[in-house]
């Protein structure tokens, strides 16, 4: 079983809501991990290996598979067997969330994802070495090292500087050559003290989250923090359970002379839906489009990662849009009910990761955390639901499939469900991304670039007419990649996360 532990998909902020409100499980809150590394030893290790390296009786499982090696296919060849050339059928034998489940399994250690270390302390080392791609040949330039191990958000700003948030500290300017300022005077507080620490990785409440210039901003000078607002003895949550609670809250400022200044409220929720699940539930991504409005996510913010996402009352488990100043655009999906947050653009999401409007064709993306399996890349279209948690290609870490629908007596179609663009599965922990118009990279303009965690590896994805065209992983069990950003002279930077110090790092044109 210890090689089971090595084989993760995106637990991080996936099942922080349920080990809230629930006991701890065996195995590190992953039973259903458990269930199907077992699965396979019983009933597929003999012919396969114990370590899908093969064995007489059968082809391994590593490397390139005949019948394709999608989690679709390979549920697909477990189900219906090639019986010609000696694979049983398993449909009489196995449920269909055991062979889901089991399919899982075999794609995540084909993947070697990590289940114990979240790659936190797998080493990170930056060479000068140039990388080769199908498009562009680059190599990596570091901008700055030893920051905090847990940052969030980096923002490149006209003059070639950075802005940086660490989640539990504050807002640093990073200098074009690599300095860093002390922390920016007078932003929202930021709380360092620790909630839990579960797999090496720590929650909190009132951490620091995204941080973004305006469009406008060599003009108006407005800059935008998205951060948790924490609060004790509040509301009734906080009373019921003595325990501090925090909402994720829009602000905007300026800096003059290293303090935050002209500090104006954008958005908030009602502090009655204030709660106890860490910052960390709700993604914590700000975007902005052409026509004078921000959008932000409010992922798995209630009380446990399913009541609540597909109710309008509350803003868990939404993308919500307001005009850039703070108000209601006219034209949001739910702008003229009075019975629910009618910011909400968007619902049915459980943990956005990433979030980017697209300036080439003019619609809303994000990236989010599915459960086991089923990272997406969504096409945000206005007012569409996107599924969780009612329906998600992936399953329950507990081995069940995605069916909360029965528990809150909602009823729903299938075809009542937004599909994602991009199914990743296995989960890689995907996470920021951008759609690059960068002049530095031409060949990549309008591809996608997605950063992911768990997996540490940076991916493209070509999408046209809103469907994948092409993939290619440009760097792979790198690091872990919280933000990705591009500057103003077209710039690509990515913000890696680690415990040793993470760093700040700039794409370079290998020519």
């Amino acid at each position: 079983m210890t090689s089971l532990f090595k084989n993760l998909g995106c637990l991080a902020v996936i099942v922080l809501a349920a080990l809230i409100v629930a006991p701890a499980v065996d195995a590190q809150g992953l039973p259903g991990v458990v269930a199907s590394a077992e699965m396979y030893q019983e009933n597929c290790a003999v012919c396969h290996g114990e370590s899908l390296e093969g064995a007489p009786q059968g082809v391994p499982l590593l490397g390139e598979l005949r019948h394709g090696e999608t989690a679709t296919d390979i549920v697909t060849s477990i189900r219906n067997g090639y019986v010609d050339s000696g694979m049983p059928s398993w449909r009489d034998n196995l449920s269909n969330s055991d062979i889901r489940n089991l399919a899982l399994y075999i794609t995540e250690s084909r993947a070697n994802i990590d289940y114990e270390t979240f790659n936190y302390d797998a080493p990170l080392l930056i060479t000068d070495d140039i990388i080769s791609s199908t498009l562009h040949d680059f190599r990596l330039q570091i901008i700055v090292s030893d920051l905090d191990a847990q940052p969030f958000s980096i923002a490149p700003l006209p003059d070639g500087s950075i802005l940086l948030t660490e989640k539990k500290y504050g807002v640093r300017l990073i200098s074009p050559d690599g300095e860093k300022s002390d922390y920016i005077q007078g932003t929202p507080q930021a709380y360092a003290d620790t909630f839990t620490q579960l797999f090496d990785q720590e929650w909190g409440w009132g951490w620091l989250l995204d941080i973004k210039p305006h469009p406008n901003y060599a003009d108006n000078g407005w800059i935008y923090l998205y951060y948790g607002d924490r609060c004790d003895d509040c509301n009734d949550a906080s009373r019921a359970g003595n325990t501090t609670v925090s909402m994720t809250k829009l602000v905007r400022g300026k800096i003059a002379d290293g303090q935050w200044v002209e500090q104006q409220t954008i958005w908030e929720a009602n502090i009655e839906h204030y709660g106890a699940t860490p910052d960390i539930g709700a993604g914590g991504r700000i975007a902005f489009d052409d026509q004078g409005h921000v959008f932000f996510t409010v992922g798995i913010k209630g009380q446990n990662n399913f009541e609540g996402i597909q109710d309008l009352s509350t803003p868990w488990g939404k993308i919500h849009r307001v005009n850039d100043e703070g108000g209601i655009p006219a034209d949001n999906p739910f702008a003229d009910r009075d019975d629910v947050y009618r910011s909400i653009y968007t619902y049915g999401h459980r943990s956005p990761q990433g979030l980017e409007f697209n300036f080439l064709t003019g619609d809303l993306w994000g990236t989010e955390h599915g459960p086991r399996g089923g990272d997406e890349v969504n096409r945000l279209i206005p007012g569409a639901n996107f599924g969780w948690p009612l329906y998600s290609l992936g399953m329950n870490y507990d081995g069940t499939p995605v069916d909360y629908g029965k528990q809150l007596g909602i009823a729903f179609e299938l075809s009542d469900i937004q599909q994602p663009v991009v199914d990743l599965t296995p989960s890689p922990a995907v996470s920021s991304f951008v759609i690059t118009t960068s002049e530095q990279f031409p060949n990549w303009r309008g591809d996608f670039l997605v950063g992911s965690l768990k997996a540490r590896s940076l991916f493209r994805f070509d999408i046209e007419n809103n469907e994948l065209v092409g993939r290619e992983t440009l760097l792979e069990g790198f690091a872990r990649i919280r933000d990705i950003e591009v500057g103003y002279n077209g710039d690509i930077y990515l913000l890696l996360e680690h415990n040793s110090g993470s760093q700040i790092v700039r794409l370079v044109p290998a020519d």
